[in-house]
Formats: C-alpha cells, sequence, structure tokens
C-alpha cells in the first residue's frame, strides 16, 4: 500500500509540475513588467528543480510518470489564450497564474489526503510543490 500510494502520489505531482511549467511558459513573453517575470522565472526553476527529484524517486520505481490529462491541458490554453487576446496585461497574467497556482494547490491537497500511506519523502515533496504554488500567488498578488 505504501508503495502505491507513494507512485501515485508522485505522479499526480509530475503532472502538476509540468502543468505549472507550461502555464508559465505560456505567458512569460506577455509579461512587460521584469519583477514579474523574476517572479515567473524563479518558480519555474524551482518546479523543474522538483521534477528533477520527481523522476529520480520515480525512477527507483521503474514508473515514468503522468502527463497532464489532455483535457486541463487543452482547457488551461484556451482560457489562457482567449483572455490574453483581449487583455496582454500583467493583471491578465497575474490572474491566470494565481488561478492556475490555486487549482494546484486544491489539488495537490487532495492527493496528499487521498494518498496517506505514501512515504514521508513523497509527502514532502508534495508539500513543497504546494508551497511554491501558494507563495507564487501572494508574491504576485499586487499584479492583480
Amino acid at each position: 500500500m505504501i508503495e502505491q500510494d507513494t507512485i501515485r502520489l508522485l505522479r499526480e505531482c509530475d503532472a502538476g509540475v509540468q502543468m505549472g511549467v507550461e502555464a508559465i511558459d505560456e505567458v512569460l513573453e506577455y509579461t512587460r513588467s521584469e519583477e514579474l517575470k523574476k517572479y515567473l522565472t524563479k518558480c519555474k526553476d524551482e518546479h523543474d528543480k522538483l521534477k528533477n527529484e520527481i523522476n529520480e524517486l520515480l525512477s527507483k520505481y521503474h514508473d515514468d510518470g503522468k502527463d497532464p490529462s489532455p483535457i486541463a491541458k487543452g482547457m488551461s490554453w484556451i482560457k489562457t489564450n482567449a483572455k490574453l487576446a483581449i487583455d496582454q496585461s500583467d493583471n491578465t497574467v497575474a490572474d491566470l497564474i494565481t488561478e492556475g497556482c490555486n487549482m494546484g494547490v486544491k489539488s495537490l491537497n487532495k492527493y496528499l489526503n487521498q494518498y496517506e500511506a505514501a512515504d514521508e519523502k513523497s509527502k514532502d515533496i508534495a508539500k513543497r510543490l504546494i508551497n511554491l504554488e501558494e507563495k507564487l500567488a501572494v508574491d504576485i498578488r499586487s499584479f492583480l
């Protein structure tokens, strides 16, 4: 049970990290403020570090991880591009990223509760990812 929950939690973290990186990549070119760009880039770098940790752990379990749901990716892409087509401001970028962070925090907390038998290392990664998302949402509030 511990191993199954650990793998499942790591897979969800893997998908979440990928969604976060893709969301940031989608909005970076529209970001005008250097400060906002700095927050986004730093968070993306932290996501990449976590991605490496997740992949390392998953490889120990001979697991390839999990890609984000194509439906979730598609809906995110449509929403992002529709909003940015109307308004390419830092306010829109901050709004989109904040919504994404909130969804990530909600999902990851759900999985943390659902896979409670996961090992402590995997839970720690999930909690660090949650903290990253929460911190970014707070850091960019002034751009809303």
